[in-house]
């Protein structure tokens, strides 16, 4: 008798197939948002052999990547310019490039309403373009700063609506963006990456794509822990914030130099971590992502009155700023509306281009309302836009400071020269800190 061996097709799933295509590096990536967050991530995984696509609808940012330049202060163009010359890197305004992606990555931005609720509406659009182009078998990972049940509101539901199976044709993740603009510490890679997964098998690839750029991956249960994880982060550093600012206004009352108290205490080896009064607090994170929280609390009529409290403090530091220049002014025998005041520093942080929500702007917009002559001095910013959208250019070096009845430190720049300021300028408002040591003209925040 004769048998017949019959043949067995063996169906390969897409979680496999994605899994060796990491592994090999052959997946294409593909990163929706060439800003702060997206364009770093893309040249890391470039310099790891990866080919990535950048999508960003912004056509002038856009073509200056195709030529090469970089718009991110960390990002060196020949950065840029290799990843391009290697063939291992697009930018393009097509959305329909992202058909050719295996992988994903969504770093748009969240920002706030004027109501201060969260503004979804780029993410929905994301999504809303992604649905007519995305492949099955691909891996979705939402990286912006959102509040929690984002990803399965919004992008699991929508893809379910649409008959993908989750875990099968399609894997979802989310991963917070823990970009520090800046920072010279900490590498992109160094900075362990959190991610959370719709499905286990989600959550492996989440964690198989990320170890190829960075050192450490933290894989969590859910993506709702992945986004509590970063509003946890910024909204503790908020709070701390605003506590010490609030401490720095008790410390003017008493008479106490409240920076020389903050050096004292951290020499405590446990029980103390330092934080530094300022002007407010400015960037893509801590003015932000604490009100995400807060307004998921209220859907569940949780109010929670750390956050608020600490807005209202944050936020009200620029005013008292101002009227610390104006009592200043004041013993000179001088108005606002009479004097010429330079702003040192309108970046929000350090060595940096970056001004969102810094607070210098809100210290900018008091000053000009008080009539003052206002000139801004910072070397990393050349223009800003003041609250009518109109365009103010910046000065990048110093010159006549004989000519100003103020000066302001907003910034601490490395790349100024604050013992010239501090030798020629008549009335100093020190917001950072610059001189640790007392001078009769120096009105500091946190001192009397």
């Amino acid at each position: 008798m004769t048998y017949t061996r019959l043949k067995t097709k063996t169906t390969v799933s897409n979680y496999d197939i994605l899994t060796n295509k990491i592994l090999q590096k052959e997946a294409v990536i593909g990163v929706i948002g060439m800003g702060y967050v997206g364009l770093p991530l893309a040249m890391e995984f470039v310099s790891e052999g990866f080919q990535v696509i950048g999508v960003d609808l912004d056509v002038g940012k856009v073509e200056t990547l195709s030529r090469g330049k970089s718009h991110i202060i960390d990002i060196p163009e020949v950065v840029i310019g290799e990843a391009l010359k290697n063939q291992r890197f697009q930018a393009t305004v097509d959305y329909q490039k992202l058909a050719n992606a295996n992988i994903i990555s969504i770093c748009v931005p969240t920002p706030l309403t004027k109501s201060h609720e969260p503004d979804m509406s780029y993410i929905n659009d994301t999504v809303s373009r992604l649905k007519s182009v995305i492949q099955k078998g691909t891996l979705l990972v939402l990286e912006s700063t959102t509040y929690p049940g984002t990803t399965r509101d919004l992008i699991y539901a929508e893809f379910e609506k649409e008959g993908w199976t989750t875990g099968e044709d399609l894997f979802i993740c989310f991963s917070p963006e823990r970009i520090d603009p800046g920072n010279k510490q900490f590498k992109p890679r160094e900075v362990p990456k959190v991610v959370g997964g719709m499905t286990k098998k989600c959550s492996a690839l989440g964690q198989l794509y990320y170890e190829n750029a960075f050192d450490t991956v933290i894989p969590v249960s859910t993506p709702e822990i992945a986004e509590m994880t970063k509003l946890l982060e910024n909204t503790f550093r908020s709070i701390n914030i605003a506590f010490i600012n609030e401490m720095s206004l008790l410390a003017e009352q008493l008479g106490i130099d409240l920076w020389e108290a903050i050096d004292a205490a951290k020499t405590k080896p446990f029980g103390f971590m330092p934080f530094y009064p300022g002007p407010g607090v400015g960037g893509h994170c801590i003015p932000l992502d604490p009100m995400y929280l807060y307004w998921k609390g209220k859907e569940k009529n949780f109010f929670s009155r750390f956050i608020d409290l600490a807005q209202q403090v944050n936020t009200s530091m620029p005013k008292h700023v101002v009227e610390i220049v104006g009592k200043s002014l004041n013993k000179q025998g001088k108005s606002l509306s009479q004097s010429r005041i330079l702003i040192v520093g309108m970046a929000y942080k350090s060595d940096i281009d970056d001004v969102r929500e810094s607070p210098a702007l809100h210290v900018y917009e008091y000053l000009k309302e008080g009539n003052a002559k206002l000139t801004v001095l910072d070397p990393f910013v050349p223009s800003f836009r003041d609250a009518s959208g109109d365009t103010v250019y910046t000065v990048s070096e110093i010159a006549d400071l004989e000519a100003y009845d103020g000066v302001i430190i907003m910034t601490k720049h490395s790349t100024i020269n604050y013992d010239q300021i501090l030798a020629t300028s008549p009335c100093i408002i020190d917001t950072r800190n610059v001189w640790k040591e007392q001078h009769a003209h120096v009105h500091k925040i946190g001192q009397a």
